[in-house]
């Protein structure tokens, strides 16, 4: 262990020397600099004596996620600990820009301080644990780095995986290098995984099986109420008040985004030709391009109003140019498409559709959500398709098929509710934890 750690800090200052000549230049660009003093600890302190969101009486937890996937998981995981134990101190960090963009967007409210992720180097590291005094680590999924997990182990402070996983290419290497990366989770004081699977690769580096938990995917838990299928009557109510026929079908477009609504225009008039009573509720993820995606429909021919401007109107289809309805809609649809996903945007929840019960479907790009939409298309709720052409298959498929339609709804919701609990299980085991290392102090 010690000679691991001893070449570890010699190839990393190695790295660091080699590096020396490119920082000035980094350096010398504002969005580099100040992200990169950040990561170096200026203006750690700063940020810590700054007064907390909260009246901290409890122990100290440090989240830590790598970029936008992981910090999406740890939403649930960091909104549950606030309700359950509201007397934590609770200090965040994002490894990426865009991973720190949208803890702020996402967790500002929910934690005392975003800070930014420590460089993986000689006195950094320390610096930044003699500054926090975490009673607890957690890291959401992935980004292990050697040294950072040696000093919490040196300094006694229990360390956590949730939501951990492992693909195969991981694994792989993980096999390769096992003596070093069996030596690295040795220092977890507890690995939370996914999936059995992702357990038993963790079982099978030669790990401790008392130290690996099965708890499920934090990202199931997003939703509060993880049941808001419609009321008998209550889609009808819906479709009226937004302006549409109760008795006709209805497609619903979540979170779109550009190169999208020509897609989905272009299969909504082929679908017409079959079933012309067909209506389509569109909502663009950036609603401040509602009036060039109006002006597109349009041009392909389509009648397009709009909630803002065109609410008692009532028409087959409509833009939802608003901020906060998108997942009341749901409930009134009849078949659902992922936005973000045909065009390479990471995908969106498919949650919120599929606990309304109502068959989901989404395109090759679901990396942000990869595992919820693995997950639901194991159990049957949703679809995956490769491209335009394949989506409208799939709609004219289940058009066609009321049965279909009702068997995968109730699939989608029965696989929502199945994997629900998951945040309640990792505090429990958090409080654990942290009880544990209270009575060793």
């Amino acid at each position: 262990m010690l000679f691991f750690q001893l070449l570890y800090r010699i190839l990393t200052g190695l790295l660091l020397i080699c590096a020396l000549p490119l920082l000035p230049l980094m350096a010398g660009k504002a969005k580099y600099r100040a992200r990169l003093l950040r990561r170096l600890g200026f203006g750690l302190k700063t940020e810590l004596n700054r007064p907390a969101k909260t009246i901290s009486q409890g122990p100290t937890i440090w989240i830590h996620a790598l970029s936008v996937g992981e910090v999406t998981s740890a939403l649930p995981l960091v909104r549950g600990l606030r309700q359950q134990l509201p007397g934590l101190r609770l200090i965040f960090s994002a490894t990426t820009r865009s991973g720190s963009e949208v803890a702020a967007s996402l967790l500002s409210p929910l934690v005392d301080h975003l800070i930014a992720a420590p460089l993986d180097l000689g006195p950094v590291v320390p610096y930044y644990l003699t500054c926090i005094r975490p009673d607890l680590f957690i890291l959401v999924e992935t980004d292990f780095w050697p040294h950072w997990i040696f000093c919490l182990h040196q300094r006694r402070i229990p360390l956590m995986l949730v939501n951990g996983r492992i693909s195969a290419r991981s694994f792989s290497r993980y096999q390769r290098l096992s003596p070093i990366f069996r030596l690295m989770f040795a220092k977890f004081s507890l690995l939370s995984m996914q999936t059995e699977n992702d357990a038993q690769k963790m079982r099978a580096l030669g790990l401790d099986p008392a130290r690996i938990a099965t708890l499920g995917n934090l990202k199931f838990d997003i939703l509060d109420n993880p049941r808001v299928v419609a009321e008998p009557g209550t889609r009808e109510h819906l479709k009226r008040a937004y302006g549409f026929s109760p008795s006709a079908r209805l497609w619903v477009c979540g979170s779109t985004h550009p190169g999208e609504e020509a897609l989905i225009f272009q299969v909504y008039v082929q679908l017409r030709q079959k079933f012309a009573d067909l209506q389509l509720l569109l909502a663009p993820r950036n609603i401040e391009r509602a009036a060039s995606i109006q002006d597109l429909a349009r041009d392909l021919g389509l009648p397009c109003r709009r909630r803002t401007t065109d609410k008692d109107t009532p028409g087959p289809l409509l833009l939802l140019d608003t901020i906060g309805e998108l997942a009341g809609c749901y409930a009134m649809a009849d078949l659902v498409f992922i936005g973000g996903s045909l065009a390479p945007f990471g995908g969106h929840n498919p949650l919120e559709p599929a606990a309304a019960g109502v068959p989901v479907s989404f395109g090759p790009h679901m990396e942000d959500f990869s595992e919820i939409s693995e997950e639901l298309i194991r159990s049957g709720g949703a679809g995956q398709v490769k491209d335009a052409a394949a989506l409208a298959q799939w709609l004219e498929q289940l058009l066609c098929d009321q049965g279909a339609r009702d068997i995968m709804g109730r699939r989608a919701l029965a696989c929502v509710e199945a994997n629900h609990g998951v945040v309640d299980n990792h505090i429990r085991l958090i409080g654990r934890l942290l009880s544990e290392d209270n009575r060793r102090r």
